[in-house]
């Protein structure tokens, strides 16, 4: 497995110290911390063993190798698959801005990107909807009618927000909320549907959604059991 990939693992918030200890262990020190709160119904929660406040997101840059070592990892020192320890996913990087950067991120393991590839036959898509603050329930009622799991908001500030009123013609608030969601593919476009046409740009909420796919996850048992077709 080649390539390069951001990150992203989210777990209860009294989890996050364990999971940094984890990364660091295993020589991941370039990472990012943050807080969000989970947004699923009770009844996922409970499937899940998770509690429906705080949450810890962190980010970070991997390589394809990196990924499998840190894979077996969590499942063998911090027993993720177990409902309430977290989940853990990748998605890949198509490119960086710049050499330092590039190097930054990848933490001066002598990692050489390759070519960019097209990305097929992904199982999962990580659905990012950026909205005004406030309306996460909005968002998130107009996904679970399209049967979308549940989710996990951080709190953003926008920048840009003059060019991007030019553009749409409405007004845009700088506080954001962004919300992730894990999703099986097939269901990808009827949870965007319901999100742009109950929750987009004609609403209050005035979100925006867009995908990127997920080419391995750690910690998702329950989720491909419950949504199997």
């Amino acid at each position: 497995m080649s390539g390069l990939y951001m990150m992203a693992t989210i777990s209860d918030r009294n989890q996050a110290r364990r999971f940094l200890d984890f990364y660091r262990e295993y020589g991941l020190s370039v990472t990012l911390l943050t807080y969000g709160r989970g947004t699923a119904a009770s009844e996922i929660l409970d499937a899940f063993g998770l509690e429906a406040a705080e949450k810890a997101v962190i980010f970070s840059v991997v390589t394809g190798e990196g990924w499998k070592r840190l894979k077996t990892g969590l499942e063998r020192q911090i027993k993720i698959d177990i409902p309430g320890s977290g989940i853990a996913f990748i998605v890949p990087v198509s490119s960086i801005g710049g050499k330092k950067q590039f190097e930054f991120l990848t933490d001066g393991r002598g990692f050489v990107k390759g070519e960019e590839s097209t990305l097929k036959d992904t199982k999962y898509e990580l659905l990012v909807v950026i909205a005004n603050q406030g309306y996460t329930e909005l968002v998130m009622d107009a996904a679970r009618t399209a049967h979308a799991p549940g989710g996990t908001v951080i709190h953003a500030k926008g920048t840009g927000a003059e060019k991007v009123e030019k553009f749409f013609g409405v007004s845009l608030a700088k506080e954001k909320e962004v919300i992730f969601m894990v999703t099986r593919k097939e269901g990808k476009n009827a949870i965007m549907t319901s999100i742009m046409e109950k929750a987009g740009l004609e609403t209050k909420a005035r979100a925006i959604v867009f995908s990127l796919p997920v080419t391995e996850t750690a910690g998702m048992r329950l989720i491909e059991e419950d949504q199997e077709p």
